[in-house]
């Protein structure tokens, strides 16, 4: 079982990499095992105050910096500190394996953050965004994730949660006085908190598809039928030949899924199989996974050809809007090989199909392209990120682990499950039952209520030395 009075130490950097790495160490034991360890050119670091980098010598080994931190105010809420040397994988094998001489254990993953955590210098959501922030590689992704960091989402949990526990207590109150039949909680103050925690949860949990997309790639579907130009277009948006592109009808038979940063946006691009009457059974169970793989996305891309005759080009238009879901999805027909039919009626067929009153509740726009000389490809990237929209919640809170959406839908049910014991006349001990259930769940987000067990699976996916 792990000790986490123990002094640790860890990688903070990967070695080779650069100039400069970095060893962090935690613990009680911190400043004595530095002592040990670095010649300071002044002083010790036990003797020194926190705040501090201290120029000192590792014998035999390198010239180091310390950076020293005193309890309670470092990352760890413990004596802390990192020390900075150059970066050879030599080098820093031998400063950890001098480490462990003088007293300090390699830390687990994730044992930085978990001993912030249990210190208090951070809730449970918090320390999970620690690793959001470490991993994104978009501009959304990093919003998002220090927004939770800095407590923003957790402020919120605690607004709704402290609510309910004044509730909760009231209604137990009553309890006690269960013979003078005496109401502590208004019901009808009570209907209206139940009902404004309510929708505030559910909002939370909602936002979880644009919170999961930002945070893994916003899914594009690129569909249409064979020969259409996805695959070149897939190619085109992420300047490298990732797919295979051939004049032969049905080269695509199975989805080919890459990433891409658009606009500070993450993006997920599938490419699909042409959707057509399958020729074979390969074909056709690719053409079910294109069909999938639409459902899915909350963008579509429809390519059609534009070079097409009219009645074609109408019969795939209208394949494609038919598979919309118009409540989640938006839709972009690409009007695709332009460079080879230039002005037309058919974009006009196209137009006309989007604007009839047989789809007008899909959101669609229509955008001339060629996917083979990067005609209007410009216009498309500037138009995504406004499709994703992951500002549409302005500065709402957005959802992003599954653990938190599972834990504020299951609170929102525990809160309806209050509202409906008080429409049938419920005692006040079965109401504040289902109460604490929903604050229960509540507490499971920020960990005012956790187990090891829970800890040490979130932990465990972090890096260590973080």
């Amino acid at each position: 079982m792990t000790n986490f009075s123990d002094t640790i130490c860890a990688p903070a950097t990967s070695v080779g990499t650069g100039a400069v790495s970095i060893i962090r160490i935690s613990g009680p034991g911190t400043l004595e095992v530095l002592d040990k360890l670095v010649v300071f050119r002044s002083g010790t670091a036990a003797g020194s105050r926190g705040y501090r980098v201290k120029y000192g010598s590792v014998p035999g080994l390198d010239e180091v910096l310390v950076m020293l931190f005193r309890a309670p105010h470092s990352y760890t809420g413990e004596d802390a500190a990192e020390i900075s040397f150059h970066a050879s994988p030599y080098i820093a094998a031998q400063l950890l394996e001098r480490l462990a001489g003088a007293g300090c254990r390699l830390a687990e993953p994730g044992e930085f953050t978990r001993r912030a955590f249990l210190n208090g210098k951070m809730d449970l959501a918090q320390a999970e965004a620690v690793a959001d922030v470490i991993a994104a590689s978009s501009e959304a992704q990093h919003r998002v994730a220090m927004n939770q960091l800095r407590g923003g989402y957790s402020a919120k949990l605690r607004s709704i949660r402290s609510q309910l526990l004044e509730l909760a207590s009231l209604l137990e109150l009553e309890l006690d006085f269960s013979e003078e039949d005496v109401e502590f909680a208004d019901r009808s103050r009570l209907r209206g908190l139940l009902d404004s925690a309510t929708a505030r949860c559910r909002r939370l949990a909602d936002s979880f598809r644009l919170g999961n997309a930002i945070r893994n790639g916003f899914p594009v579907a690129i569909v249409g039928a064979p020969n259409s130009g996805k695959s070149t277009l897939l190619n085109a948006l992420l300047r490298d030949d990732r797919a295979i592109v051939s004049d032969i009808p049905g080269t695509t038979r199975d989805t080919v899924e890459e990433t891409c940063v658009i606009g500070g946006v993450l993006f997920r691009f599938i490419d699909t199989a042409g959707i057509r009457e399958a020729s074979d059974e390969v074909e056709r169970l690719g053409i079910e996974r294109s069909f999938r793989a639409m459902g899915q996305a909350q963008i579509v891309f429809g390519v059609v050809d534009l070079s097409a005759s009219p009645a074609i080009l109408e019969a795939e238009t209208r394949r494609i809007l038919g598979r919309m879901d118009a409540g989640s999805q938006k839709l972009v027909l690409l009007a695709n090989k332009c460079d080879k039919s230039g002005f037309n009626k058919n974009v006009n067929v196209i137009n006309e199909i989007v604007s009839s009153s047989d789809y007008k509740d899909i959101d669609a726009i229509v955008l001339e392209i060629s996917a083979k000389k990067g005609f209007g490809l410009e216009k498309l990237r500037s138009v995504l990120p406004e499709l994703a929209d992951p500002g549409a919640s302005g500065g709402d809170t957005l959802v992003t682990n599954a653990r938190h959406a599972a834990a504020l839908r299951d609170a929102a049910a525990a809160l309806a499950a209050v509202s409906d014991g008080m429409d049938q006349g419920l005692p006040s001990d079965l109401l504040a039952e289902d109460l604490r259930t929903a604050i229960t769940h509540l507490g499971t987000i920020t960990g005012q209520i956790s187990t090891d067990e829970v800890l040490g699976e979130i932990f465990s996916k972090f890096c260590i030395g973080k």
